[in-house]
């Protein structure tokens, strides 16, 4: 039987912290808040507030404020702590403006009951918050990860990247949605990206010899119309994506001329502009204490299950950033192409008689490490290739 231990002394967060500790579970509707004040026997309290209120989240710090120091005699700042979720940084950046001390958590981090059956709903979600954050301010090490809240500039970076992507993606289900229309009519060699697509259409027939039927023509025609205005947009973010790192390119320390790490990059053989400008935009513009920070934020950190006699792996975490983790396993395979020489093209090729969808994943994290060394560091990739300067 699980006991909670009262006391009627001095709370723990009058005399260790000093502070009124406050979590914020958002929503689209309600912000619940849970605060945890000195001078109330460590209970919690909890108080809803309609989601984007700032002023109204203000007033009731306020109020949390002026209960404290009428209870105890004193003042006491506020630290909240919230979920990285849809609500983005916004809140978080406003609080820090206001002077308030603000935390972002990855909600994937935090421990949870492993009953069979677990109660969730926001109360608890809240009092779990409060916990970690205490913990956290505690200083034990592992119990949950802070978010690094990128700034708005840093975010505004790479939306270009990430627009390219959706915009691809959805080029390709226009491409395919083209010729699955016209497969099931006897015609397979119809490529929607060339640019006589319009007078190809004209000329098709079908695989019995019959001319395209007005409707589906039509409706040929209209994807044929989405397409290309998804083409025009794509050429526009790469153009906004190659002037971006034109800019970044420029030398970090004018003085000495030290090259910026979009100009390392790029220096590689086979890294091209797309590359450079996601790693540079989704990971290299943060700073990094260890290799393992590096792994463990892409989601290519290994998992390993090991218990008594039981040992096995369950693979990469994928806990990290799934847009990076996928653009290393791509330029993991374009190094083994373009970089054959490299020690760690080598390496790939001594282990790859295993598996060779286990060591590109191996590789992918290898590789970031080492284009982190080299771009923070200066340290050369073992036996790495650089273009040749016309």
């Amino acid at each position: 039987m699980l006991l909670d231990h009262h006391s009627d002394g001095p709370a723990a967060i009058r005399t260790q912290f000093g502070a009124i500790f406050v979590s914020l579970e958002l929503s689209r509707s309600t912000w619940l808040v849970t605060s945890l004040s000195p001078g109330k026997s460590e209970k919690m309290s909890k108080h809803s507030v309609k989601a984007g209120d700032i002023a109204e989240l203000l007033k009731l710090f306020a109020e949390l404020k002026h209960k404290a120091q009428a209870r105890t005699g004193e003042s006491y700042p506020i630290i909240t702590i919230q979920e990285a979720g849809l609500d983005g940084f916004w809140l978080h950046r406003s609080l820090q403006q206001e002077g308030i001390e603000s935390h972002v958590v990855d909600p994937a981090s935090i421990a949870t009951p492993r009953r069979r059956r677990r109660a969730k709903t926001d109360r608890l979600d809240g009092e779990t918050l409060l916990r970690a954050l205490l913990a956290y301010k505690r200083g034990e090490p592992r119990v949950c990860a802070m978010v690094v809240a990128p700034s708005p500039e840093e975010e505004d970076h790479r939306r270009i990247c990430r627009e390219r992507r959706t915009l691809i993606a959805e080029q390709i289900e226009h491409v395919n949605r083209i010729k699955g229309l016209l497969f099931a009519q006897g015609i397979s060699d119809y490529a929607p990206l060339r640019r006589d697509r319009r007078a190809r259409l004209e000329a098709l027939r079908t695989g019995d010899g019959r001319a395209l039927l007005p409707h589906l023509k039509a409706q040929v025609s209209r994807e044929l119309d989405r397409l290309e205005l998804l083409l025009d947009q794509i050429k526009a973010v790469e153009a906004a994506q190659d002037a971006l790192l034109v800019e970044a390119g420029k030398p970090a320390d004018e003085k000495k001329g030290a090259p910026a790490p979009v100009t390392m990059l790029l220096a590689l053989k086979g890294m091209g502009a797309n590359f450079a400008g996601v790693l540079w935009s989704e990971a290299f513009y943060r700073h990094f204490a260890n290799r393992r920070q590096v792994a463990a934020y892409a989601g290519l950190a290994a998992t390993p299950w090991r218990s008594g006699g039981i040992e096995r792996e369950q693979g990469v975490s994928k806990a990290g950033n799934p847009r990076l983790r996928t653009t290393m396993v791509q330029l993991a395979w374009l190094w083994v192409r373009h970089q054959e020489q490299s020690a760690l093209t080598q390496w790939f090729k001594a282990h790859s008689q295993r598996g060779r969808k286990r060591a590109i994943v191996a590789l992918a994290r290898k590789l970031l490490v080492a284009l982190w060394k080299y771009v923070t560091a200066g340290v050369v990739i073992e036996g790495a290739v650089m273009k040749s300067v016309a």
